[in-house]
């Protein structure tokens, strides 16, 4: 019997996008695409942030039950929740259960607000940590893309002077990467002459 087409190695995909269906899934349609809408800025980062300590499979095989308990990172209805909520989240075993980052998607969503206040939008201010277009990498292997950059360096101090939780740098550049603000598919992946252009 035929393997599932998503199983299939394919050359020309970067490594780890081959490694399981729903990597790949995510790797060919949303990593490194530009993101440019706030709310999925946002839910973009608290992801990032949720999988410290973790693999990135465990939280995208757990992002609809985020978006369902976190009213789908709308940060109007998140900056109200009060301990009850944050107790009832606790008991959600759909999500990472750790209370500081339950927390944290909260206290984010609080400096959220205020920089979309201060800059217009929150992509606005996110964006011009990379002169607001793509930096465009040319990594041959995944072993040239590095954890961290000064771009994400300098993203990580200024989100932390403003609030933000669980907003390291090599967090801040894992999101940089999902979110399309660099473009480190290896140059022979499909995916990154396509998002070159």
């Amino acid at each position: 019997m035929d393997k599932p087409a998503t199983r299939i190695q394919v050359q020309g995909r970067c490594s780890w996008g081959n490694s399981d269906p729903l990597y790949t899934l995510y790797h060919d349609r949303e990593w490194g695409v530009p993101v440019h809408d706030d709310r999925k800025l946002f839910e973009m980062l608290c992801l990032e942030g949720a999988q410290a300590g973790l693999s990135w499979i465990t939280i995208l095989r757990k992002r609809e039950n985020y978006r369902k308990a976190f009213d789908n990172f709308d940060t109007k209805k998140i900056v109200k929740y009060d301990r009850k909520k944050i107790t009832q989240l606790l008991k959600n075993d759909g999500i990472v259960r750790n209370k500081l980052k339950i927390e944290s998607v909260v206290l984010n969503a609080k400096a959220f607000q205020v920089a979309q206040k201060e800059f217009g939008s929150f992509d606005a201010y996110i964006w011009q940590f990379v002169g607001g277009t793509t930096k465009q990498n040319s990594r041959k292997t995944m072993k040239d893309v590095l954890p961290t950059t000064d771009e994400s360096d300098t993203m990580s101090k200024d989100l932390k002077k403003r609030g933000f939780k669980f907003v390291g740098s090599t967090i801040c550049y894992a999101f940089m990467q999902a979110t399309g603000m660099v473009n480190d598919h290896v140059t022979d992946c499909f995916r990154y002459k396509g998002l070159k252009k």
